[in-house]
Parts: C-alpha cells; structure tokens; sequence
C-alpha cells in the first residue's frame, strides 16, 4: 500500500479497507505536527462510506495535537477550498475520493490558499508520516472541543452566484437536470440554480454513500441514464458531478455527454470574448489539442502541463495570467472565485454563457473543430504501465513527443496519451484523430502494446 508515494494525484486515496484507523490517526498525526500549534483547520467530507469514522478520527487527532478544529459537516471539496481561503483558516482537511469508484476513500490536504498542498509540502508532510516525526504534546495546549461550522455551503453558494449575472441568466427561463451521483454536490449545485433562476430536476441526489445509481466518476457510461432523461425531457442541458462535486461533465439539449475540455474551450473562449478577461489558459497534456486550435485564433496561450489540477492551481497562482485552468475530466478553475475545481462555479458561467449567446449547447459545441476520440484504461500496476509507456515512446520515436507525465505522441492528424493513473492501479489511454480510421489504428498500436507487457 502506497508504495509510490503517500500522496497520489490529488490527494491521499486508497480501498477503505486499507485505509485503517491506525493509518488514518498516524496521517492525522503527521497533518498536526504540519501545522503550526494553534492553527484553526476546517475539516469536511463527502457522503462516502467510513468518511465519518475518518473526520473524527482526524479531528480528534488534530485536537490532541493542540490544532482548532472546525466541523463543516457534509460539503464538496470547492465550497470547504472556498471558505478555508475567505474565511481565514490556516488549512483544510476533506475526507473524499473524489471520482474513485464506491469501495475508495480518501484525505485531501488544503493549505490557507484553499489549494491543496504543493508538491514540495506534499513531501514535508509524507516525510513527517514515514519518519514519525510528530510533535511532542504538552497536556495544557491540547484543544478542547470540535467547533461546529455549518455556513460553508451557504458562504460558498454565495460566492459563486455573486461572479455571474443572475438577471441575465433568469431571463431565459432554462430547464436543466442536476446529477450530483448522490452526494454532497446535492447540497450547493441545486441552491445556485435555484438563486440564479433556473428550473432544475434533481437526479440521483439522495445522500448514499453506496452510491446506488452510478458510480462517482461521470464519464458517458456512468451518466447514460442520466442522458437519456435529458433528452427525454427535452431539457435545456444536463450537468453531473463526481463524489464531491469539483468536476461538472455537462449533457447538452441532444442527449450528448460533451468532454470536459470541450466545455472548457467555450467556456476560456467566452471569458476572452464576452467578458473581456484576459490571460493564459492552463491546461493538462490530457486535454483535447481543440483547445490550442480555438486559442490561436483569439490570441490567447495554452500553457501545458502534467496531469493534476494540484499542480495546474498552483502554476496558475504562481504565474499570475490565468485566464482559466481545466482538466478534461470535467474539472474547470476560474481564479477570480478561486484556483481549484469547482463544480458549482462551472455550472453558473456555463449558464450566463448560454444567456448570453442565446444558443443552444449543441449549437455551440458543435462549432467547435471535431476530432474522433478513443478514451480507455487498462487494470495494471504501476511497474507494468510505465514498461508500456517506454514501449509506446519506442513505437512513436519518429514523432513528437512530450513525456512530463506519461507519453504523449503528437502526430500530424492524430494525438495519444498514455500514462499511468495517480490515484488507482490503472493505465489511461486517451487518443484523438481527424478522421475514425486514424482514430482507430492507432489505438489498435497501442492496444498491442498492452496486451504484449501484460502477457509477459
């Protein structure tokens, strides 16, 4: 367990049978002695099974340590990020798996930013964890209590409705169907369509944490149904969320689950275009190159990097010209409300995007360039998927390549990446192509390729 490295993509994450008590605390141990005695952290989960058990256990931990510990409660990720930044917590602590399937849980690290932690505290703090290097206790500084903190979500749902035109929005009296995959995205995302005007229908929005109706990722299999209701309904659009509703993957009027760079595109080309806003856009070699493409004819810079909003946020705070970040995975970053994911936010400039252009979402998606798209992941460990991307580069060698994370081949017509996965024992595959036959073929390359090393 955890071979690698404590922390994976984002954050802690693990089988909850693995993640056990005494792993847990000793994680709690490490995460007080990170933080200067006294600091106020603001602890949240989402509704997975053990989060509960995992919040306590990390609370009370923290309080032994001398740490002031403030209960949020159920809440997604951005709206815990959101209030740790305005409200002047010294940190955060979420208890989440975000999109990892129902048997997974997990522990996310926010700093005073409401950015999870960079990469160099990452390691200062799995440091403190292998060491043991944890504070002494002195008996007198040891906190008393867990402070109750239940405006997070109300603050946060204000923020997020105050950054958009509510009256433009309710003006064109949108139906939408909301999917927050029966967790705590339920708790914000139908409150700002209500505050901004919209008419929605909830699907899947009970608190489960056995996640009954779908699985926490939304990708087009997991949210099918829910696309087919949309279509049926004849919906304006549809949006789902993952576990704790920092990603928004969004269905449009026809029924189609359009990819999360695909939405992001309209959305940095609307923030350039209508709003006047300028900057860089920052992005993973996961996404779309549809992106660059529409990018170059408003003159406005793609800055690429590895996989992992963490990293992403903190390129876009420390380069300070970011017009926007995403991930292709539905995760889409507006720093004037703040660096990270957010779910809700995403949804409210979606929706003054479509007030304002008085289209359809299939209207403008479809004016996008189109590339034919190959997305798949392999069950692998972590050996076996690094011995296929050496391969695929040795395949490749006469094309371009870019190997921060992973390998990804750039071709004429056609780009595929391929990587191991930071937060499970799986290879990614993601592949476009101008034409289906292209698309095809070069998937079939890669396809050998992983059948060979997993042969061997």
């Amino acid at each position: 367990m955890f071979k690698h490295g404590l922390f994976g993509t984002d954050g802690v994450r693990g089988l909850i049978t693995e993640l056990t008590p005494e792993f847990v605390v000793r994680l709690g141990e490490a995460i007080a002695t990170f933080f200067p005695p006294g600091s106020r952290l603001l602890v949240g989960r989402d509704v997975r099974a053990g989060g509960e058990a995992y919040a306590r256990m990390v609370s009370g931990t923290l309080l032994y340590f001398g740490i002031k510990v403030y209960d949020a409660g159920l809440t997604p990720t951005p709206a815990l990020q959101y209030a740790v930044k305005t409200l002047g917590f010294d940190g955060g602590v979420v208890v989440t798996a975000s999109h990892n399937p129902r048997e997974y849980n997990g522990i996310k690290v926010i700093g005073p930013d409401g950015i999870e932690l960079d990469r160099d505290r990452e390691k200062e703090l799995e440091e403190i964890f292998w060491e043991g290097r944890f504070r002494s206790i002195d008996w007198k500084a040891i906190s008393h209590s867990v402070e109750p903190y239940g405006i997070v979500n109300q603050v946060y749902v204000d923020g997020v409705v105050e950054k958009v035109d509510r009256e433009l929005i309710a003006s064109r009296n949108f139906r939408i169907l909301i999917d927050p995959a029966n967790s705590v995205g339920a708790l914000t995302t139908p409150e700002i369509a209500k505050r901004l005007g919209v008419e929605y229908v909830v699907l899947n929005g009970s608190l489960d944490p056995r996640f009954p109706s779908r699985n926490p990722e939304p990708t087009p299999d997991n949210i099918s149904e829910t696309a087919q209701v949309v279509k049926s309904l004849k919906l304006t659009f549809g949006v789902a969320h993952d576990g704790d509703a920092d990603r928004s993957i969004f269905i449009d009027n026809l029924g189609r689950v359009q990819s999360g760079d695909r939405t992001a595109t309209l959305l940095a080309k609307y923030l350039k275009t209508e709003r006047g806003e300028q900057g860089r856009v920052y992005t993973a070699v996961s996404s779309s190159m549809v992106i660059e493409d529409v990018m170059k004819s408003i003159g406005v810079e793609v800055v690429w990097l590895k996989v992992g909003s963490v990293d992403i946020a903190h390129a876009m705070k420390k380069g300070g010209d970011a017009l926007c970040g995403f991930e292709e995975n539905g995760g889409f970053m507006y720093p004037p409300h703040q660096y990270v994911r957010d779910g809700g936010m995403t949804l409210a400039l979606y929706l003054e995007m479509l007030a304002r252009f008085k289209a359809t979402p299939s209207e403008l998606y479809d004016s996008l360039p189109h590339y034919y798209s190959i997305k798949t992941k392999y069950k692998m460990g972590r050996d076996k998927a690094l011995l296929v991307v050496e391969r695929v580069k040795e395949e490749f060698k006469t094309e371009r390549l870019i190997t921060i994370d992973g390998v990804k081949v750039i071709g004429r017509d056609y780009w595929v990446l391929v990587r191991p996965s930071g937060t499970e024992p799986l290879l990614r595959v993601m592949l476009e192509a101008r034409s289906e036959s292209e698309a095809k073929s070069i998937f079939e390359r890669i396809d050998k390729i992983v059948k060979e090393v997993g042969s061997e």
